[in-house]
């Protein structure tokens, strides 16, 4: 026969490790560090974002450890499980036992207990037992004890208890863990990760629209029970549907009713900061007689059949934009007028083939401080330039406040080759002023983790682009160059007095082509050339040739170009016209880096914004906040509320009694002793009196 005994202890032996404190307290510290984290840690964000953050390594230890999505991560449910499950076991295990420790007065006590208590005091009277326990028992309970007694071969024992709330705080913060590790377990997406597990789910890593995702990565209004996800929603525009980032990708989750955004409103600071932005919303439901209208405002979310929509950010909503292409290498080509969108793309031909241009974003303003412009005309921000996506969206400025520089109106986008190579522009429509001189920028970098690098194009004295434009355009002409090239050369030949057909045909076709390698590469191309057919003794000077051979080029045909346009004064060039002959070189020297066939210029635009919605659904919310709320009572109860024990002994001695009083706490045995001890006096006094 099978010894229950033997049977029992090992499930004695798996509860006494699952209520152990030291069990709880370890998994405690653990979760409350991953909580940490997972607070510092900006959660669901691109993969891409953390590379450039971390770097590949340290991003493939945080993606391994699942520190991008914490609280949804199977090691962390599965600590909150174990919480629960220990937690669970020691109130299983002890908290019968605080109750009825609340009710037990232990009337059992013995003289000699009570004698090796800290707290004990002895008095003998000339009362009768009878009188010294109505006494004793009226003065205690005026003190807000709670009495038993017992009476047995004359002896009679009152026990008192105060502070027995005590013992539910214990169990008031047990059962709060308990009930916010099931509130954090039902917002942790299980049935994600279980359906995942399955096959049944599949993550969507493609850049593709709502439309298009297949029902593997799509999540219907009864499919998830807690999620949180956003969508960028232009005005005038209806979803019922938000995406959900998750690791690499995303899903589609549906929605039980569908929100349409009627307006969007943004009220900023002089210093370009958002100062308050709004959306007004209109809620479309079948379970509505007629749609729902309310506006959401930051911190002022609209709570709808479990959902809260909150007012996250703001974005463009896809404003239209009318563009001029000005072809930079084929002097052949005209002017190409195109119209453009954000957040959709169009193909352009150029001499290097058919490209895409892929519109990103159109801010109305850029604004930020002065003092933070550099003489280039950038922004800097903790030391880096900043791109026209990463200034701040502002308010109209210069009118006033002189303390804040506006860059007006910019678009940026992509320029993708048909080899699928993409670089990242922003165009600025307004020209910046620079120390009296005004520039229309053109930002470019080949990668997000970069920089911008600005191309500084110099406004002529109409506040346009046009004469640098045709500049750039005559520079391309080769036969216009080489007309130019002739006379330059021809000049200079017969100062000094050489007669050389030959020659002549040999320095002009030397100038085309430097030209054309300046207009093409900038000053690096020369200098590449220097270095691959000259001996580099003779570099320098061969360099400083080239140096003026172009040069004479490029002054003789800003000449004819100024003539053409009568802007040449009997006086000659003037200092202004000088200076920008000097900036436009500048630009001309980075047109090769630059990288496009051709130059943008935003000529009109119609605006239309977005709202940058999040809606949430997490029914464990209202469980963790009442857990929460128990969890503090309970805390508060356990340090503030000391459980006092008082018992009081009453023997005959003849005529009168032996009294023993003794008593303990199990919290601030400082402040019970005080406690104690002005209670003995107390009764010292009162009996002293009598005599």
């Amino acid at each position: 026969m099978v010894n229950k005994s033997k049977q029992q202890k090992p499930v004695r032996l798996w509860l006494e490790f699952l209520g152990s404190m030291n069990l709880a307290i370890t998994i405690l510290v653990v979760v409350a560090v991953a909580s940490v984290i997972g607070t510092v840690l900006q959660q669901n964000q691109p993969y891409q974002d953390y590379i450039i953050k971390f770097g590949p390594y340290w991003h493939e230890i945080f993606k391994a450890l699942d520190l991008y999505d914490v609280y949804s991560a199977l090691w962390f449910l599965l600590l909150l499980g174990f919480l629960l499950l220990s937690t669970s076991v020691c109130i299983y295990r002890n908290g019968p036992s605080m109750l009825r420790d609340m009710q037990h007065y232990r009337l059992t006590m013995k003289e000699k207990s009570l004698r090796v208590m800290r707290n004990f005091r002895e008095w003998t009277l000339d009362d009768a037992p009878e009188s010294v326990e109505r006494t004793f028992a009226g003065y205690l309970k005026n003190k807000g004890y709670r009495v038993r007694r017992k009476t047995a071969d004359g002896t009679t024992v009152m026990a008192f208890m105060k502070g027995h709330m005590n013992r539910l705080g214990y169990l008031f913060t047990h059962v709060g863990i308990v009930v916010i590790c099931v509130g954090g377990l039902m917002d942790g997406n299980l049935n994600l990760s279980a359906k995942e597990w399955l096959g049944n789910l599949k993550l969507e890593t493609r850049d593709i629209s709502a439309s298009e995702v297949p029902d593997v990565s799509r999540l219907g209004p009864g499919d998830n029970w807690s999620f949180r996800g956003s969508i960028t929603l232009p005005e005038d525009s209806v979803s019922n549907l938000v995406f959900l980032n998750i690791r690499d990708g995303y899903l589609v989750q549906e929605l039980p009713f569908a929100v349409e955004l009627k307006e969007f409103r943004v009220e900023y600071y002089d210093s370009g900061q958002p100062k308050s932005f709004e959306s007004d919303l209109l809620i479309h439901d079948d379970q509505l007689d007629e749609p729902l209208e309310e506006t959401i405002a930051v911190n002022h979310p609209l709570i709808y059949r479990g959902h809260a929509i909150y007012q996250a950010s703001f974005a463009d909503g896809g404003t239209s934009m009318e563009l001029t292409a000005w072809p930079l290498f084929d002097s052949a080509s005209e002017p190409v007028e195109l119209e453009g969108k954000v957040n959709a793309q169009r193909e352009i031909e150029t001499p290097d083939g058919t490209m895409a241009i892929e519109f990103q974003d159109f801010q109305q303003f850029n604004v930020f401080p002065a003092e933070q412009v550099t003489e280039a005309g950038e922004v800097e921000h903790g030391g880096e330039a900043v791109s026209g996506s990463d200034m701040v969206r502002g308010g109209e400025m210069g009118r006033s406040d002189k303390k804040f520089v506006n860059f007006g109106p910019s678009f940026t986008f992509k320029l993708r080759r048909p080899s699928g190579e993409a670089r990242e522009y922003v165009n600025y429509m307004a020209p910046v002023e620079q120390e009296g001189r005004y520039f229309f920028l053109s930002g470019m970098r080949e990668s997000q983790a970069e920089p911008f690098r600005y191309l500084h194009i110099p406004a002529d004295d109409k506040m346009s682009i046009d004469r640098f434009l045709r500049f750039h355009s005559w520079l391309n002409d080769e036969a216009r160059v080489r007309h130019v090239a002739k006379q330059s050369a021809s000049q200079a030949m017969s100062s000094a007095d050489i007669q050389d057909e030959a020659m002549l045909q040999n320095i002009v076709t030397s100038m085309v082509r430097l030209t054309n390698e300046f207009v093409r590469g900038g000053y690096q191309a020369i200098d590449q050339r220097i270095r691959e057919t000259v001996p580099e003794q003779q570099q320098a000077q061969v360099a400083e040739t080239y140096l003026k051979i172009l040069n004479s080029v490029l002054e003789n045909m800003y000449w004819e170009l100024l003539e053409d346009e009568g802007a040449v004064s009997e006086a000659g060039i003037t200092p202004e016209q000088d200076r920008w002959f000097e900036d436009a070189i500048n630009a001309l020297a980075s047109m090769g880096p630059y990288g496009s066939p051709f130059y943008l210029q935003l000529s009109d635009f119609d605006l239309r914004e977005a709202s940058g919605l999040q809606i949430t659904r997490s029914p464990g919310k209202n469980v963790v906040y009442l857990g929460c709320v128990m969890l503090m009572v309970g805390i508060f109860m356990m340090f503030y509320i000391t459980h006092q024990r008082l018992w009081v002994m009453i023997r005959p001695e003849g005529q009168g009694s032996r009294v023993m009083l003794a008593g303990m706490g199990n919290r601030n045995q400082r402040d019970f002793n005080k406690v104690f001890d002005s209670l003995g006096d107390e009764l010292d006094q009162h009996y002293s009196s009598r005599q």
